[in-house]
This record gives C-alpha cells, sequence and structure tokens, in this order.
C-alpha cells in the first residue's frame, strides 16, 4: 500500500476522513486555508483520537498511528504535489471549491484522482474547475466520517470508470461502504432525508404531533428496522399489496402528497408482492421467510440491548 492521500480541508469532516484514511494505513497530508490552520487540525485529530481509545471508540495505538501517518502542509499545492489520492473537504460554497479545485488540479500530479466530499453541488458544476475532469467524482462521507460507514461516490458523465472502481476499493480498505450514485440535485442521501424532514415538519406545522412525539415515534417504529433493512426490504417484508392499500388512503386524505409510486403499482399488478410471492423490489424466495424473520428479530432484540445500555440521548425539547 503506497498511497498518499491529501485532504484539503481539515475541518471536522475532513479531519474525520484524515482520520479513517490513515488508520487505513494510509499516509495523509492536511491543508487549509493557512498551514497555522492546519496545524491546529492535526493536533485536534490526535487529541480526539486519543480521547476516542480512552472510550473504547478506537483501537488502542489510534493515536500514534494517526501521529506518524499524518502531518500538515503549509499550503495546498504542498500537500498535493505527490498525492496519489486527494480528498477535498472545503465549505458547501462553489466559488469557494472552484477555486479550491482549480489549485489542487494544477498542482497535484496528472494521474492523482480527485473527489469532492460535496453534499449538495452538482459534480458536474464542480468538474468545470478541474483540470483532468476524468479523474473527479464526488466521494460524499456522512457526519461523523469517523463513524458512518456509507460513503456516496458519485461520477459525472466524464469519469473515467476506473476512477469510480479505484474510489469504492480505496473505500472499502478504509472499512467504508461505497455505493455508485448517480449526479443528481440532492444525489440520493440527501433526497431521502429531507423527504422525511419535510413530513415530520409538516406533522408540526399542521398540530398532529410535537417534535418530541415525531422523533419518538420516528426512532422507536420504522427507524428501528433501518439500521437493518432499507426501505425496499421493509416494504418486501411487508408485502407490496399491503403498501398498496395504504397509499389509497394516504391518497384520499392528502391528494397529491402521498400518490402511489409508479413502480409499486406496475409489481402488486404482476403479482410480485414481496417476500410472501419470491420477488417484489428484491428477490426473497419464501423458503428463505424463516431465515429472515429469525434475523430480523435477533436485529431487533439486538438493537434493544444496544438502547438500554447507552441509555436515552441527550436531547431536550
Amino acid at each position: 500500500m503506497t498511497e498518499l492521500v491529501a485532504v484539503v480541508g481539515s475541518g471536522y469532516m475532513g479531519g474525520g476522513i484524515a482520520q479513517v484514511i490513515a488508520l487505513s494505513g494510509r499516509d495523509v497530508v492536511l491543508a487549509d486555508v493557512s498551514a497555522e490552520h492546519a496545524r491546529h487540525s492535526l493536533d485536534r485529530i490526535v487529541r480526539e483520537a486519543e480521547e476516542f481509545e480512552s472510550r473504547s471508540l478506537f483501537p488502542a495505538g489510534a493515536a500514534e498511528i494517526l501521529a506518524q501517518r499524518v502531518r500538515s502542509a503549509e499550503s495546498i499545492e504542498e500537500a498535493v504535489a505527490d498525492a496519489d489520492v486527494i480528498e477535498e473537504a472545503v465549505p458547501e460554497v462553489l466559488e469557494i471549491k472552484h477555486e479550491t479545485l482549480r489549485r489542487i488540479s494544477a498542482a497535484a500530479p496528472a494521474q492523482a484522482l480527485i473527489g469532492s466530499n460535496t453534499s449538495t453541488i452538482s459534480i458536474a458544476a464542480l468538474a468545470e474547475a478541474v483540470t483532468g475532469p476524468e479523474r473527479f467524482l464526488g466521494v460524499h462521507f456522512s457526519n461523523p466520517a469517523t463513524f458512518i460507514p456509507g460513503v456516496e461516490v458519485i461520477p459525472h458523465a466524464g469519469t473515467d470508470r476506473a476512477r469510480v472502481v479505484q474510489a469504492i476499493t480505496l473505500l472499502r480498505e478504509c472499512g467504508k461502504q461505497g455505493v455508485e450514485v448517480p449526479d443528481v440535485t440532492g444525489f440520493v442521501l440527501n433526497r431521502l432525508q429531507y423527504a422525511l424532514f419535510t413530513e415530520a415538519a409538516r406533522l408540526v406545522e399542521e398540530g398532529v404531533a410535537s417534535p418530541e412525539a415525531v422523533d419518538t415515534i420516528a426512532r422507536t417504529t420504522f427507524g428501528y428496522r433501518l439500521p437493518f433493512f432499507g426501505p425496499f426490504a421493509i416494504a418486501d417484508i411487508a408485502g407490496l399489496d399491503v403498501y398498496e392499500f395504504c397509499y389509497g388512503s394516504l391518497g384520499d386524505a392528502y391528494p397529491g402528497r402521498f400518490s402511489e409510486p409508479d413502480v409499486l403499482r406496475e409489481r402488486v399488478a404482476r403479482g410480485d408482492l414481496g417476500v410472501k410471492s419470491g420477488r417484489g423490489f428484491l428477490a426473497t424466495p419464501p423458503e428463505r421467510s424463516a431465515e429472515l424473520v429469525a434475523y430480523r428479530d435477533r436485529a431487533y432484540a439486538a438493537m434493544a440491548e444496544l438502547l438500554e445500555r447507552l441509555g436515552p440521548a441527550p436531547v431536550d425539547y
């Protein structure tokens, strides 16, 4: 493993990304608006690692690994000059990202992979500032990058396919799960996240429930399932015919707000009802139903034990 990774933007997200990469056995160089800022960030992520070690969140010796593997640079240009991989993690402002990406691509080796940690800006729009845009793509970590496993990998139309594979492979070797998604506004993560928040906010605006009640229901019902099953697996387990019936009720009560998706209607019409029929959005044969139920029960019981051990979150309403 010889890759040198530069992280440009050493704030909370960039610092977490640097920790993840260094703990995979790679050398990392941090850069920011000034050499002083990068040095302070380096000190911070080593202190954080010491704290994480003390709480058994990082393995023993993690802080020492970071101290050995991560260094700060005097400038962006110095940081990327010999880098094999560069992750840009500066603020979500198009002009700032453009200026940063121009500097990166001008100073980096021609073959260096360049990723952006943007969560909202079009990758194609960002690529306009990159020399050699075929090596550029979005690599969107979630907050906190140190602990959230999923990472969106977002190519633009001109991204070389080999670069997508390179990014996903690197993420896997860092203990992350890279998932390729298209370059559309909001990508996948934020379209899902903001769809949920929009409906939660409407429930509060309409006086249906308080923020505390909405959060409690979300945490203790469907949200309880989400670490183990995504929305399509949950629907398949419940039965797509059940979902279609519920969409009918919701659509009558809230016209235009809950219309049945075509992909659901089409599956129900041809008899693909989920686990009960062996195929829905996924393909889970009925003979695996008992195995699926057993896994579900173990998972939810383990979640209950975890929550009991952790206690309630320190959130006040």
